[in-house]
């Protein structure tokens, strides 16, 4: 079967492939190497970055050729601009990079890729 585009994220301008599943996005912040908890339990926070956006993309069955596209678009890259629409509609461009890659290895017989996953990290 043979997916579709996705023109709501883009890696270096080049369309994902229709995910199986809503785009999870979550968003963390990133402490300096000087936080941490002191001798009696206080947390002690340096902000660097707030809000740093991860996007979670799950495909439960790919053909060869869309998962040779996937890979594609990130293959030699350490990071890439990254193109999405906000809720409201606004589209935002970001360096990003691919991490936490998983897959089930290809079905021999039918030459399918299963439950691939990766996360989209905003740098």
């Amino acid at each position: 079967m043979k997916r579709e585009f996705c023109y709501e994220y883009l890696v270096d301008g080049k369309p994902m492939l229709v995910p199986d599943m809503n785009v999870s996005i979550t968003e963390n912040d990133l402490d300096s190497e000087c936080s941490g908890r002191d001798e009696s339990g206080y947390m002690h926070r340096l902000v660097l970055r707030s809000g740093i956006k991860t996007f979670g993309f799950s495909y439960a069955v790919l053909d060869a050729e869309d998962y040779a596209y996937l890979q594609s678009l990130f293959k030699g890259k350490s990071d890439f601009e990254f193109s999405y629409r906000n809720p409201d509609g606004s589209v935002a461009v970001t360096r990003a990079y691919s991490s936490k890659r998983s897959i089930t290895l290809r079905d021999y017989i039918t030459g399918e890729y299963k439950n691939l996953k990766f996360n989209i990290i905003e740098c």
